[in-house]
């Protein structure tokens, strides 16, 4: 009888079926196959031991109430002919190993599966980060049973998820009266990292101030330097903004005004003296190799891909067996790897750039196991073959991407770069004092791998006490800058540096709130809504603790907690529950209702002459008769960039995809169907 294999994609089965002979039989869950249903709360809740209790509490004073949590889970409608099928094939098979992603995701897909089939007793499970040929039979050889705090910490987080979200979002219905709108433990206190930075944006008070430059000459070299101190006074300050998230620290200098550069500039007096000279050799050394979130940030800062993206076209790569397990937060890379990467710097860089210890990095993460790895190449042979080759899916992005895991994977066994580091002061003789820093590279290292991103500032052989010419001086205006607004990168960091969700959870949180029109996307930039504004300023008012990062830190650690088996998930709900469910309900009392306030346009309404307004909906702004309901005439909104659209000589519009993405479309739409993601692209 044939083995049954069960994965979660085609892709995976198909990728499995190139290793796996003839006596297995592969087949795809299509992902989940089942879940709580989708129109209703779908948990039980119940008090524990309510009789007894109850019995209780007439002798005593009421403790804080326990509660039960029972999930009611139903095959997902669109997996029911999946699920038929995968039934089918188990009856006949004569052992099935269930081999889904090693992950909490991946073990609760494995014990849904179980539940499903019926047939414990010859049911197996399989782990492997990589899928190679090795790997696979390596895993063949370990089968184990499913690890049930795995499922339980997966568990939990879709109940807790839920109980946020379907108790929170008819809340919002109600009091805001948008039927779309949705909350959630991660989601709205995502959206509220963003809204406090616009807000900390908004009331910046920018500054202005003066840079001075010097251009000296020193034995027939110009060397350029700064002015940055008076009888050794420093001009600049470090202006630091307390935020929301965190600290800020902004650039400041006492140099004002264009007068009092011009004012100083006069009051140089020579002779200039080359006051101080410090060389010295620096290090810097490789990063660690990606997990999901460094993954993610590299992804979006140099390729300019989405979190969605980058995860998507990782999945496909993992998929294909071209790089390990792209969920992960160990950087951790296997011994065998290791070797194999130094072998392979060794023989095509030389061994000087070879450390004479292998590197082994420490994860930080409280809940990364050491069994897993970081991202890395399944065979770091493997990066100028042509990936039609191995599969006609694989594209231009996804090379880019496995590029980038392979130099980082292959950089993080290489040596460490040496740079020649110089910082030379210049001073006047009425006690101005310049300053000026360069640096050469003296040693690649592991930059001969990634390559540089820094041109090499080469300075001039001067010695103390040696005299200068000042040449000419180059006064330059500058303002303080208040915070940057997030992108998609930077807040991936900070959701990671402060705890929030975990790294598989930040590319659909994104989108989500992209989705939900509570943040815009522009140029990269996130920025909160009107809409984002008053969920974010209600969900705070009334439900503080949730919308708090220490709060939600904390839950994320309860999880790992369970997931590790210190904890048991029901007390975990429970203790969370209680509170939240009484502050609901007050909340369904006491809160008013929130209006959103139109936007006054000049438009009238060509059906009833009354004023048109703008709106917010679903899929984002729209024009409306203020007359409505009586008169329910609308139309878009069409916001023009500016700019001439390249194939029909008509205006291009500004427009936003039904998850709130902004891109660039003509405005004679649908004759002309010219559209740009960025207004660089249009020419």
């Amino acid at each position: 009888m044939q083995r049954l294999v069960i994965v979660e994609s085609p892709t995976k089965a198909k990728t499995l079926g190139r290793f796996l002979g003839k006596e297995y039989r592969i087949e795809a869950s299509m992902g989940h196959i089942r879940d709580l249903p989708a129109k209703k709360l779908g948990i039980v809740i119940r008090i524990k031991n309510q009789s007894i209790r109850q019995a209780q509490d007439k002798k005593s004073e009421a403790k804080s109430e326990e509660y039960e949590f029972v999930p009611e889970y139903q095959v997902i409608p669109d997996r029911k002919k999946r699920v038929a099928e995968i039934k089918k094939s188990a009856e006949n098979a004569g052992q099935i190993i269930l081999a889904t992603d090693p992950d909490r995701e991946g073990e609760a897909i494995a014990y849904h599966i179980r539940q499903l089939i019926n047939s414990a007793s010859k049911t197996n499970r399989i782990v492997f980060h990589e899928i190679t040929e090795s790997a696979i039979k390596e895993a063949l050889l370990h089968p184990r049973a499913i690890d049930m705090q795995l499922v339980d910490a997966q568990q939990a987080r879709r109940i807790l998820d839920r109980l946020v979200g379907y108790k929170l979002s008819p809340i919002l219905w109600n009091k805001i009266g948008r039927r779309w709108l949705s909350a959630g433990r991660v989601q709205s206190v995502t959206v509220r990292l963003i809204v406090e930075r616009e807000r900390e944006i908004e009331k910046f008070k920018t500054e202005e101030y003066w840079v001075i430059d010097g251009v000296f000459k020193t034995d027939g070299q110009e060397l350029t330097a700064s002015l940055v101190a008076k009888d050794q006074i420093k001009y600049e300050e470090t202006v630091t903004i307390d935020l929301f998230d965190g600290k800020y620290s902004t650039g400041k200098t006492s140099i004002g005004s264009q007068q009092a550069a011009e004012k100083i500039i006069t009051d140089f007096r020579s002779p200039y003296t080359v006051s101080a000279v410090d060389r010295k050799e620096t290090r810097r050394f490789p990063s660690p190799p990606f997990t999901t979130s460094t993954l993610q940030q590299e992804a979006g800062r140099r390729l300019y891909f989405s979190a969605k993206r980058t995860m998507q076209l990782a999945q496909k790569l993992y998929e294909e067996g071209c790089i390990t397990y792209h969920r992960t937060d160990s950087v951790n890379l296997a011994e065998k790897f290791i070797q194999e990467a130094r072998t392979f710097i060794g023989e095509n860089y030389g061994n000087q750039y070879l450390p004479e210890i292998p590197r082994r990095y420490k994860t930080k993460s409280k809940v990364a196991q050491e069994a897993h790895e970081a991202i890395r190449p399944t065979d770091i042979k493997i990066l100028n073959t042509k990936f039609e080759t191995r599969s006609g899916e694989l594209n231009k992005d996804h090379y880019r991407l496995y590029e980038l895991i392979w130099k980082r994977a292959l950089a993080s066994q290489a040596k460490e770069a040496v740079f020649d580091s110089t910082t030379i002061d210049i001073t006047s003789s009425n006690n101005y004092q310049f300053e000026a820093q360069g640096s050469i590279v003296k040693f690649e290292g592991f930059l001969k791998i990634t390559g540089r991103d820094n041109e090499e500032k080469i300075m001039p052989p001067v010695t103390v006490g040696q005299k200068v010419d000042l040449l000419k001086t180059i006064p330059s205006q500058h303002f303080t800058s208040p915070p940057p607004r997030y992108t998609e990168a930077s807040l991936v960091k900070t959701l990671e540096e402060k705890g929030i969700g975990r790294p598989s959870t930040y590319a659909p949180i994104i989108s989500t709130i992209q989705e939900r029109q509570y943040i815009v996307k522009e140029e990269k930039k996130l920025i909160p809504t009107q809409l984002g504004n008053l969920v974010t300023d209600f969900l705070v008012k009334y439900f503080p603790q949730i919308m708090e990062l220490p709060f939600t830190a904390m839950m994320e650690d309860n999880l790992d907690e369970i997931a590790n088996g210190e904890k048991q998930w029901p007390p975990v709900i429970s203790e969370f529950y209680g509170p939240f469910e009484k502050l609901i309900k007050s909340t369904f009392e006491k809160a008013q209702k929130v209006k959103i306030a139109d936007e006054e346009t000049d438009e009238k309404c060509p059906q009833c002459n009354n004023s048109l307004v703008i709106r917010m909906g679903r899929y984002g702004k729209f024009m409306a008769c203020s007359n409505y309901p009586k008169c329910t005439f609308t139309k878009n909104i069409q916001e023009l960039a500016g700019i001439i659209c390249p194939k029909c000589g008509s205006q291009i519009a500004v427009k936003r995809t039904k998850r709130g993405k902004q891109f660039y479309g003509c405005s004679s739409y649908p004759k002309c169907t010219f559209a740009a993601w960025k207004k660089e692209e249009i020419r």
